[in-house]
C-alpha cells in the first residue's frame, strides 16, 4: 500500500516549474513568472488543488528540511558529534555560533520556504478564490479540507521558527508579493498558533482516518501539546494543564505502543499506525538523496548488513553521556540500547575522530523480519524509513511532565501508569510488562529529561527539551565539547536561540536581531 500511495508523489517532478513561482527570497518577488502554468491554470480543478498540496508535502519531505533540522536539534546537544562538520556541527556543538555562520540558515530557509508555499496555497484555496472558480459544494468542503492541511504545516514550520529563532519574520497569505514581512515577538507567534491550531482543528480529518502522512485533529492536539509544554520558554507562562488537556485527547482516541520499539525506524514503518500520529514519509522509489537516508547511512561504524543498505558514512555519534543513561549499551536490559560499539570507543577524544563516540543502529532500511526493502530507483541505496513527527510515546511523556509541573487535570498515578507502559515495551517488548516499572517517587522532573533521552534519542527533540530543563547552556549539566571545551563547560544564554541570518537581516528593513548577536 505504501509504495502505491507514493507514485502519486512523483507528480511532484511535473509541478516544479509551478512550485518554483512562488519559492523566491524577498529581494526576487517582482520577477515575471516565466512558466504557463498560472494560478488560474493550476486551481480550476480539484485535481490541481490536490496537485498543489502534494508539492508541500513533496518539499517538507525531500528539500533539505528534515536533515538540516535534525542537525539543529542534536548536534547542539549531548546526542551528536559529527566527523564532517554535518550541518554545522563545528558551531552547533561548541554551542558558538553566530549570525553569519551559514549552519543556521538553513533551518531558517527551510521554515521559511516552506512557509511561503503554504501561503501560496492557503490564498490560492480561500473561499473567495474557490467561489469565483465555480466550484460544488461537495468539492468546495475538500478544498477546505487541503486548506486546513497546509495551514497545519505552515503553523509546525512557524512553531519551529519560533523554538528556535524567537522573534522570526511572520509573512502570511495577506503579505504574498507585498512588501517585507514584519517581525513578530515570540509571545505573539505562539498565541497566533495557538488560535491557528484551533480554528483548522475542526476542518481536519477526524483523527486516525486520514491519509498516511496528512495531518488530522490528532496532529494538532499534538503540535499544541508540544506548544503548552515548552510555553513558559516561549511566553514567559506556563500552559502545563493545557499540555495535559491536549495530550489527553490524542491519548482517548484509541492510540497504542507498537510492541517492540526496534519496529519504530524500519523501512516498512508505515506500519505503525497504532503509535505514529503525523509522519513525514518517505518512499525510494522517489530517487532523492534528501530522506532519511541520513539517519540510516550516518551513524559511525553501521555496517550494510544491519542498517539494510550500505556501509556506514562514518558522520555522527552520541557523547559518552548519552550512553550513561542506560542500564548497559547492550539492548539485553532496555532494548532501546541499540548501541553500536564495534570499533567505537566510548568517551570522544576528538570530534572529528569518527571511531570515538559510539552511535547506533536504531533507523535500519528493513522490515520487520529483518530483511532489506527492495529498492526501486537508480541508486540502489534510498531509504523507506517514514519520520515520525509526533508519536504516542512523546505524549504520554509530555503528559507525565506536564502533572509533574503542577498542571491541572491529571493524575501522578497516571503519570506513572504511562511511563511503565513505555518502559514495558523497552523491558519486555510489551507496554502491558511490568519488567521496567518505576514507581510514584522514582518520577522527578530529571528522571523524565532522562527518560526523554533514552526514548526519543535522534528524533530531533534534545535540544529544546535541554533549554525547558534549563540544562542547554548552563553549568547544571555538562558533556564533551559542550563550549569547546573537553569536558564541557557552561556558555552564554543566548545560545538557547539562534540569530536571524544576517543575509535576512540586510534584505529586510523590518527585522531586528536578538540580544547578544
Amino acid at each position: 500500500m505504501k509504495k502505491i500511495r507514493y507514485q502519486r508523489f512523483l507528480l511532484v517532478i511535473l509541478l516544479l516549474v509551478f512550485t518554483l513561482n512562488f519559492n523566491s527570497c524577498t529581494d526576487d518577488l517582482e520577477k515575471t513568472p516565466v512558466n504557463i502554468i498560472t494560478a488560474d491554470k493550476q486551481f480550476n480543478n480539484i485535481d490541481g488543488y490536490k496537485q498543489g498540496l502534494v508539492s508541500i508535502y513533496s518539499n517538507l519531505a525531500y528539500s533539505t528540511f528534515l536533515r538540516f533540522y535534525w542537525s539543529m536539534q542534536e548536534y547542539s546537544t549531548d546526542m551528536a558529534v559529527s566527523t564532517w562538520n554535518d550541518g554545522g556541527d563545528g558551531v552547533y556543538h561548541e554551542l558558538a555560533w553566530s549570525a553569519d555562520s551559514p549552519a543556521i540558515t538553513n533551518v531558517y530557509n527551510a521554515a521559511i520556504n516552506m512557509i511561503t508555499l503554504c501561503n501560496n496555497y492557503v490564498k490560492e484555496a480561500s473561499a473567495g478564490s474557490v467561489n469565483s472558480r465555480g466550484f460544488s459544494n461537495t468539492e468546495a468542503a475538500q478544498i477546505e479540507q487541503f486548506q486546513a492541511e497546509a495551514r497545519f504545516l505552515r503553523a509546525y514550520c512557524f512553531w519551529i521558527l519560533m523554538d528556535c529563532y524567537g522573534n522570526p519574520p511572520f509573512p502570511t497569505e495577506q503579505t504574498l508579493g507585498t512588501t517585507p514581512p514584519s517581525q513578530i515577538q515570540r509571545a505573539d507567534l505562539f498565541v497566533f498558533l495557538e488560535e491557528e491550531l484551533k480554528t483548522i482543528e475542526p476542518l481536519l480529518a477526524d483523527a486516525r482516518t486520514n491519509e498516511r502522512g496528512r495531518p488530522d485533529k490528532a496532529a494538532a492536539w499534538a503540535l499544541l501539546s508540544r506548544m503548552y509544554l515548552n510555553a513558559k520558554t516561549y511566553t514567559g507562562k506556563e500552559y502545563y494543564t493545557e499540555a495535559i488537556s491536549y495530550s489527553s485527547k490524542i491519548i482517548d482516541q484509541g492510540y497504542a505502543l507498537e510492541s517492540k520499539y526496534e519496529w519504530l525506524m524500519l523501512g516498512d514503518n508505515n506500519l505503525n499506525t497504532n503509535e505514529f500520529i503525523f509522519t513525514i514519509n518517505y518512499d525510494n522509489t522517489n530517487q532523492t538523496w534528501f530522506s532519511t537516508n541520513f539517519l540510516a547511512l550516518g551513524p559511525a561504524g553501521i555496517p550494510g548488513s544491519i542498517n539494510g543498505m550500505s556501509s556506514s558514512w562514518n558522520a555522527f555519534r552520541f557523547t559518552q553521556q548519552i550512553p550513561a543513561l542506560f542500564p548497559t549499551v547492550d539492548p539485553s536490559v532496555d532494548k532501546r540500547a541499540l548501541f553500536y560499539t564495534n570499533g567505537q570507543n566510548l568517551e570522544v577524544n576528538s570530534i572529528t575522530t569518527s571511531t570515538d563516540g559510539y552511535s547506533a543502529y536504531k533507523y535500519r532500511n528493513k522490515d520487520r523480519d529483518g530483511n532489506p526493502i527492495e529498492q526501486n530507483n537508480n541508486f540502489g541505496n534510498l531509504s523507506d524509513i517514514d519520520f515520525p513527527v509526533f508519536r504516542l510515546a512523546e505524549i504520554y511523556l509530555t503528559y507525565a511532565e506536564a502533572v509533574l509541573r503542577g498542571g491541572a487535570g491529571g493524575s501522578r498515578a497516571m503519570a506513572v501508569n504511562y511511563v511503565n507502559q513505555i518502559r514495558g515495551r523497552a523491558y519486555a517488548n510489551d507496554p502491558s510488562s511490568t519488567a521496567g516499572n518505576i514507581i510514584s517517587s522514582n518520577l522527578t522532573l530529571d528522571f523524565i529529561l532522562d527518560e526523554r533521552a533514552r526514548e526519543l534519542y535522534w528524533e530531533a527533540h534534545r535540544r529544546t527539551d535541554l533549554i525547558r530543563h534549563n540544562k542547554l547552556t548552563t553549568g547544571d549539566y555538562l558533556w564533551a565539547w559542550k563550549g569547546n571545551v573537553e569536558g564541557g563547560r557552561a556558555v552564554d544564554d543566548k545560545y538557547n536561540l539562534f540569530p536571524i541570518p544576517t543575509a535576512d537581516l540586510l534584505a529586510n528593513p523590518n527585522l531586528d536581531q536578538i540580544e547578544g548577536f
